[in-house]
């Protein structure tokens, strides 16, 4: 074993690592990181429902927690799961790591069972339920359309455009700030726990756009230049140099004979 300062995700570490056979560090990395967004949930299409008409509300009763997948949404999930099933051996991954809400369970359990319906990955993989891995919450926010909160709370709309969406936190909420920190904390555990191997995340648009944030060292600028991460898109990076570097981002060409 030896001792190596670090920049891994943007932060410095100092930790005891294995020595490769050349005599130099090891970076312990999977080998290939895949993060996904669940596919399309009711919600989604209540809210863009909603922001056509500029409605002040959307029929939800259940917790964010409980949204399920919309039709189309598992039409999605089997897609993702024979874009699994297509990779190389080497980049397929054997390990899953999942929100625990329902839109993304769901997801995952679909899509793993394309995947093993077709061979390429054993029936009884587990896939493992990570909390770090949640939607972002809205706190006083959640559940309203755009024209809601212009209407009911113009103030924090105010404080949100005023702030930016990096580092504005909603009463009861949080900021893409805050969703980073997770996010580099479950990094740090997918980097020990999964060295060498293919690793797939089932996650929410903000998670998504919080990895590539914190892998890729984005600036502020940056970050928010990007677009919306599509539903079952797929992003990749490769441990190459000792960092995890981006390979795709946020394809949807596997869904194309599905969500036309």
């Amino acid at each position: 074993m030896a001792e190596l300062g670090t920049t891994l995700n943007g932060e410095h570490q100092s930790t005891l690592i294995p020595v490769g056979a050349n005599g130099s560090p090891a970076t312990r990395l999977p080998s290939v990181l895949i993060a996904t967004r669940h596919g399309e949930s009711t919600a989604n299409v209540e809210f863009q429902l909603a922001e056509a008409v500029g409605a002040l509300s959307v029929p939800i009763s259940c917790r964010d927690a409980d949204i399920p997948l919309s039709l189309r949404g598992q039409q999605q999930a089997q897609a993702l799961g024979r874009w699994w099933a297509a990779l190389p051996s080497s980049d397929r991954p054997r390990s899953v790591w999942c929100s625990p809400y329902a839109r993304t369970a769901e997801t995952a359990r679909i899509a793993l069972a394309q995947a093993a319906g077709l061979g390429a990955v054993p029936v009884t993989l587990a896939v493992r339920y990570d909390e770090r891995l949640r939607d972002r919450e809205l706190g006083v926010l959640e559940m309203l359309p755009k024209a809601a909160i212009e209407a009911k709370h113009p103030e924090e709309a105010a404080r949100r455009r005023k702030m930016g969406e990096l580092y504005y936190r909603p009463p009861g909420g949080e900021s893409w700030a805050d969703v980073a920190l997770r996010v580099r904390s479950l990094l740090r555990d997918v980097c020990a726990e999964e060295a060498g191997r293919p690793v797939l995340l089932v996650a929410h648009d903000c998670t998504v756009l919080m990895l590539r944030y914190a892998l890729d060292r984005l600036t502020e600028q940056q970050l928010t230049a990007l677009g919306p991460v599509h539903n079952c898109s797929t992003s990749l990076w490769r441990a190459q140099e000792g960092r995890l570097r981006p390979d795709r981002w946020n394809t949807v060409d596997h869904l194309a004979a599905d969500t036309d």
